[in-house]
Formats: C-alpha cells, sequence, structure tokens
C-alpha cells in the first residue's frame, strides 16, 4: 500500500482554552482532490494551516510522505497554497508574478522563461504574461495564483476558498478548470469551503466538519446518500428530516406510517431520524401518494418548482416539482424504500461504516 501524501494521527490544536481542533484522524493519498467542508469556525481553515506549517499542532502528529512534520517551518515543505485573496504582487506583471519563486531561487532565465510560460498555457494566460495585475479580472487572477502556486512543483496544493470571491457564473467557470487542471498534473489538491455544492461538484473525497471534528468522510455520492447524522444531513444539500422509529430491519415507521426502506442494523423499536431529499418526493394524486400533504406556497426555480407543503403532524416538506402545483390543495407524494435514509442518534462514522458493511453483505 502507498504511503499517504499527509496523515493526522490524534492531532489537537488549542488556541488558549479554545479547541480548534479535536482527535483529528485522515490520511490523504497522491493525485486525489479532497475537501474539507463545513461552516465557520469548523476547523478546516485550522487543518490547512497545519498542513502547510503555518501553525503547529497542540499534540499529536502530522506525517508528510511519512515522515514527521511537526518540526519542519512551512518554507521547508514541499506545499504550496492559494489564499483566499490570492496574495499577488500588485506591483510585477503576470510574468513576473509566476516567476516570483523561481527567481528568487536564482533559476536560469531561460529556463525561468519556458517554465512560466508553459505554467500561463495550462491555465489559459499565456496571451496575458505582459498584464499588470490590477487590469485582470478575479478569474484571471486566480488564474495567475494557480500557475505561481504549480511553477514550483508542489506535492500538495493547498486551496483556501479560492473562489468565494467570484460571481456564481464565473466560480462555476473555474470548478471546471480546477478539476481538470487537478486530474491533468496529478498533484494532490486539498480545498478549504463552506459550499457543499462546490464541494460535492469538485471532489473525490469530502472531509465533513462541525466544532473542531470530522463528523464524516467519504466520497460526494456516499456523504450525500449516506449522511451520518442530522447536522451532515441538513449541510449537504436539502433534506426533509423527520423523527421515526425504526420498526425492525428494512421497515421503519414515521408520520404514522410504517414504510419499506433499506437500511438495517438497528435495535428493534429504536428511536430514530428519516431523511427524504425533496428530489425523491414525486407528486401525484393524494389516493396514491404514501403521504398526503397540504401545499403552502411554491417557488419557480428554474429547472423545478420549489415546493413547502405540510403534513397533518405539522412536519414542512420540501418538494421538487417540474410542475407546478396549487396551494393550499391537497397532494400526494411517492418514494421509492431506498429514497428512505434512516439515521441513528449520536452514531459515530465507525460504527456506522460497520452496520453499513454488514448489511450490504447480506
Amino acid at each position: 500500500m502507498a504511503t499517504p501524501i499527509v496523515e493526522f494521527k490524534n492531532v489537537n490544536k488549542f488556541f488558549g482554552d479554545f479547541q480548534a481542533l479535536k482527535n483529528i484522524n485522515f490520511a490523504l493519498d497522491q493525485g486525489k482532490f479532497y475537501s474539507l467542508l463545513g461552516p465557520s469556525g469548523s476547523g478546516k481553515t485550522t487543518i490547512l494551516r497545519t498542513i502547510a506549517g503555518f501553525t503547529s499542532p497542540t499534540s499529536g502528529t502530522v506525517l508528510f510522505q511519512g515522515q514527521p512534520q511537526n518540526n519542519i517551518p512551512a518554507n521547508k515543505r514541499k506545499v504550496n497554497t492559494i489564499f483566499q485573496n490570492y496574495a499577488l504582487f500588485p506591483h510585477l506583471n503576470v510574468f513576473d508574478n509566476v516567476a516570483f519563486g523561481l527567481s528568487i531561487r536564482h533559476v536560469p532565465k531561460d529556463e525561468i522563461e519556458t517554465r512560466v510560460m508553459d505554467n500561463l498555457k495550462l491555465v489559459h494566460l499565456q496571451d496575458l504574461a505582459n498584464r499588470e495585475i490590477n487590469e485582470l479580472s478575479g478569474g484571471q487572477q486566480q488564474r495567475v495564483a494557480i500557475a505561481r502556486a504549480i511553477i514550483n512543483e508542489p506535492v500538495l496544493l493547498l486551496l483556501d476558498e479560492p473562489l468565494s470571491a467570484l460571481d456564481k457564473k464565473l466560480r462555476q467557470d473555474m470548478q471546471y478548470e480546477l478539476r481538470e487542471l487537478q486530474q491533468r498534473l496529478g498533484i494532490t489538491f486539498v480545498f478549504v469551503t463552506h459550499d457543499q455544492e462546490e464541494a460535492l461538484a469538485l471532489s473525490d473525497e469530502i472531509f465533513v466538519m462541525d466544532a473542531g471534528e470530522i463528523l464524516q468522510n467519504g466520497t460526494p455520492v456516499d456523504i450525500y446518500d449516506e449522511p451520518i447524522n442530522h447536522f451532515v444531513a441538513d449541510f449537504i444539500g436539502e433534506s426533509n428530516i423527520v423523527k421515526g422509529t425504526m420498526i425492525k430491519d428494512y421497515e421503519v415507521e414515521f408520520v404514522g406510517k410504517r414504510f419499506e426502506c433499506a437500511d438495517a442494523g438497528m435495535k428493534p423499536n429504536e428511536p430514530v431520524e428519516v431523511v427524504l431529499r425533496p428530489e425523491d418526493l414525486d407528486v401525484t394524486t393524494p389516493e396514491k401518494g404514501k403521504l398526503v400533504v397540504q401545499v403552502d406556497s411554491q417557488l419557480f426555480r428554474g429547472d423545478h418548482f420549489e415546493v413547502v407543503a405540510y403534513d397533518a403532524d405539522h412536519n414542512e416538506w420540501l418538494i421538487h416539482s417540474t410542475n407546478p402545483v396549487e396551494e393550499d390543495k391537497d397532494i400526494g407524494l411517492f418514494f421509492e424504500p431506498e429514497d428512505i435514509h434512516v439515521m441513528r442518534f449520536n452514531e459515530k462514522e465507525a460504527d456506522f461504516d460497520a452496520r453499513l458493511e454488514t448489511y450490504e453483505g447480506e
């Protein structure tokens, strides 16, 4: 098995009495795109700064390609960071910004010329080499920051919310470019974001964080389809979450009815939470629906109508429908057993994974 490019072992970080990281353990493989996803204050930027060497752990060990890094300064690590504000030099043009790292290492001028232009071609800026930084758009400035970061051939590239200052259309365009660039270069990317759509679109693997802890990690599909708890289900995408009871394996009760589901491995009659995604709810007549709800309001979102409705127990239901519905009218909601996701209260990720393996192997 290949040695992880980065590994955290029981890492804790305190700032005074505040614990920013709580017993963090993970391993990152070469050549993948990882996202650290969570709200402000969740600890994701502290992990990034710890990898870069700008912050030292209070306890625990950080390994880089199998070697301890706790006492290695930032300038000795094969890591480059792209910051939220890009940190470009306003007095230097595009070419000189990208060349800066090579210049201070006294790389020969002809080699600098070749490498800078090669890297500008990678980010589609070869025609803007002599342009001043203040003459560039936000997206072009970000490309300069990327070229400057990758020209030193880092093994690992850290990105601290680099898309947050861009407008929505440009941010989406840059997502495609970042992903394509990472796959072409084969460099490990670690991307910090609070935008769940961004993390889902870009990542090979996501680490969902809150209050200094990693709550769940996995592929975007795993995180979205199998959230481990209420926070993850609510933070990743839109969710309908209601309380229920796991009657037995593959049978759950919620809103006063029993339904076949795809979950197992829980105690009989165990209290649980039930997740149904808005896009998994099909609108039908009340007679054909598994649930009957009354429409409260709807908004047109371009590719779908976003419907808010309530059941007889006053639970709110968010529904994505391709067709409009009548307000104040009853509608039926139809869904398949595999659309229902059941979550235990306070389940840890290791227990969740073990339970999932048990019933998937049946």
